[in-house]
């Protein structure tokens, strides 16, 4: 196939993703990655954008063997914050200059619809900011009303879009009925985020490319593509961390596919790699997640082994990101971060 062709199609077929995945060639993956930054100017400009994530429950229904958050895992500490300690959390992120705010737990329902949305209301009223929230499949009573009462955006990874590594992954869930999920949230008017996990056991080019397709598919607004890195107290413990190659290769091969997404540069690629997130926001990603969850629950949000970050704090960490971010040549960007579908003439 010619490279260049390729990399300057606007729509690109199946079959061209996997090659893009698939190169080897030193030579050719800078080429990848200048294109992909190309694309990324271009659709969503210099701005980088710092959402403050609060991850106020690790308790979850759910068994995914790969999660550390795993209801099978009866070794690891559990935690729910409060709704007091999460609005004094959030009075830390407005302090950064951070107008995006993600409410993020496992599948906990003992927090109520009620209790969500009393939460969302109260920051609405106190700030003016932006709310994504991430808590797993809920119901469509739940989702109706979160949206009523504030929440912007709703972030579900579907993680794989092959059935059969789903269904290998998943004890308790559908594919199917995750991705009739997300349909939903679109319709009530959310802006919407999906994504994979790169590395998963089993995994291929063409289950990789399969999921950047989905996440064009789905329309998303935001498309998360994150390594694989194990956790001790999973099956998969001794399963050997995602590629950072690869994880960077999907990166930029997803914005040059979808264009005027949001796309971060996740805290796992950091974890993976030393200035994992500074190579993401050069391979076309725009979105940095600081963590804010106070301590002692932080430590305790254990997904992967590893995480960076675990002990700073986070006001010091926003200063280092936004020096990271200038040494780019980019900016921190002081808006809240919509949609970019949402400014489309």
């Amino acid at each position: 196939m010619n490279l260049e062709k390729i990399l300057y199609n606007d729509n690109l077929r199946r079959e061209e993703i996997i090659y893009l995945l698939s190169l080897s060639e030193k030579e050719e993956i800078e080429n990848l990655f200048s294109r992909a930054d190309e694309v990324r100017k271009e659709y969503c400009g210099d701005g980088v954008h710092l959402r403050g994530i609060i991850e106020f429950s690790n308790h979850c229904e759910q068994d995914c063997l790969y999660c550390g958050l795993r209801i099978s895992n009866h070794e690891l500490p559990r935690y729910r914050m409060t709704s007091k300690e999460i609005l004094k959390t959030i009075d830390r992120i407005v302090e950064a200059n951070i107008r995006t705010i993600v409410l993020q737990s496992g599948e906990d329902f003992s927090y109520t619809k009620e209790y969500i949305s009393d939460i969302i209301s109260n920051i609405k009223e106190k700030y003016d900011v932006a709310i994504t929230l991430s808590l797993g499949e809920r119901s469509f009573e739940e989702y109706i009303d979160w949206r009523n009462a504030g929440a912007d955006r709703y972030l579900l990874k579907h993680e794989t879009a092959n059935p059969r590594l789903y269904s290998a992954f998943h004890n308790k869930q559908k594919l199917g009925e995750r991705l009739n999920h997300l349909r939903l949230l679109k319709a009530l008017g959310y802006q919407v985020g999906s994504g994979n996990i790169i590395g998963l056991p089993g995994q291929t080019f063409e289950d990789i490319a399969d999921d950047i397709l989905l996440c064009k598919q789905l329309d998303c607004d935001m498309a998360s593509f994150s390594p694989f890195i194990p956790s001790y107290d999973t099956p998969f413990r001794k399963v050997e961390n995602a590629g950072v190659e690869l994880s960077l290769k999907t990166i930029a091969v997803a914005r040059i596919v979808l264009k005027d997404v949001h796309i971060p540069a996740t805290t796992a690629l950091g974890s993976l790699v030393e200035n994992g997130r500074e190579k993401g926001l050069k391979t076309g990603a725009n979105v940095v997640m600081p963590n804010f969850t106070p301590h002692p629950y932080r430590q305790n949000y254990k997904i992967y082994e590893g995480k960076i970050c675990i002990t700073d704090d986070p006001l010091a960490c926003v200063g280092c990101l936004n020096l990271m971010i200038e040494g780019l040549g980019r900016k921190v960007s002081d808006s809240k971060g919509h949609s970019l579908k949402l400014f489309k003439n």
